[in-house]
């Protein structure tokens, strides 16, 4: 979330970041986003006794209440229902941790490690119904190297994560990557 507000602030950058939005109430992306001047919400999924699409209908009300066009997802650990999805349907991101359509889900450097891979990444897509599935806008590439473990391999990561989402998160505001039938387009 920092990467992504430090680069919006930027002269010419093609989006603001107008709200925070948790599901975890005292999230520290919440005062971090406050620190910056940024309005902040809360939705507790746990109030609405597993009941997902209410929690998204109060989402998307939040989001609507402040305007908002485009989600990017950042650190926001649950799976969106189809009704959410389509709701916002080419103005929904998300990164991932690896090389798309590898290692979906969690673990990811586990999973890259355990494969035996040369190189590991992360990737910036759009978000659709299945799991970690979308049209990827841009991805970027690490090394795995010898004698790395998980957490060697996930600093490396981390740090091509804070750069690329800022960069794709601009082709999208900008209208220069865009979700057209299940395809990212360039224009």
């Amino acid at each position: 979330m920092v990467s992504l507000v430090e680069a919006a602030r930027a002269p010419g950058y093609p989006a603001e970041i107008a709200l925070v939005l948790s599901n975890v109430p005292g999230a520290p992306g919440l005062e971090r986003a406050r620190d910056f001047g940024i309005a902040t919400a809360t939705v507790d999924h746990r109030a609405f006794n597993k009941d997902r699409e209410a929690f998204e209908r109060a989402m998307d009300d939040v989001l609507r209440v402040n305007q908002i066009d485009l989600v990017v997802l950042a650190g926001f650990m649950r799976i969106m229902t189809p009704w959410f999805v389509r709701r916002w349907e080419g103005r929904m991101i998300n990164i991932h941790p690896s090389l798309l359509p590898l290692f979906k889900g969690t673990h990811t450097h586990r999973q890259a490690l355990e494969a035996g891979v040369a190189e590991h990444g992360c990737s910036v897509h759009f978000v659709v119904p299945e799991l970690d599935a979308g049209p990827v806008i841009a991805q970027a590439k690490v090394p795995v190297l010898a004698g790395d473990d998980e957490d060697t391999l996930a600093s490396r990561v981390l740090v091509e994560e804070h750069r690329l989402y800022p960069i794709a998160l601009a082709e999208v505001a900008a209208g220069r990557a865009a979700l057209v039938d299940g395809a990212v387009v360039r224009r």
